[in-house]
């Protein structure tokens, strides 16, 4: 998948997927929202949707150090969208870099086919 590539169907089917995932799944949820990420990143809106979402769940399960991560998240979105400087790949978690440009992983790269699919 190219990372450049918007779909707003596959961005909104990941998004429903995480909704509809149980909570005692957080695993799978986060990669939802990874997934989101990845396909959403290059769009300002979306970017900002699905950080907004990451915090939102890293609150609800009391990761806080997510919670920090994801507020700087949120304040960088617009910087680096006014910049152009956005690293393709990364699946926007504060366990790796905001600044890092990544290859997709194979589970977001899998997560992302099959929410295309069903679009």
């Amino acid at each position: 998948m190219a990372a450049d590539t918007f779909h707003p169907q596959t961005l909104a089917r990941l998004i429903a997927q995480f909704r509809a995932t149980p909570h005692h799944e957080p695993s799978r949820r986060w990669l939802l929202l990874e997934a989101a990420h990845v396909v959403g990143q290059m769009r300002f809106l979306p970017h900002l949707r699905v950080h907004a979402l990451m915090l939102h769940f890293a609150w609800r399960t009391r990761d806080w150090s997510e919670v920090v991560g994801q507020v700087m998240r949120l304040l960088l979105v617009p910087l680096g969208h006014a910049m152009g400087r956005l690293p393709i790949g990364n699946p926007g978690r504060s366990n790796i870099s905001a600044f890092q440009p990544m290859p997709v992983r194979p589970d977001i790269a899998h997560a992302i086919a099959l929410a295309r699919e069903e679009t």
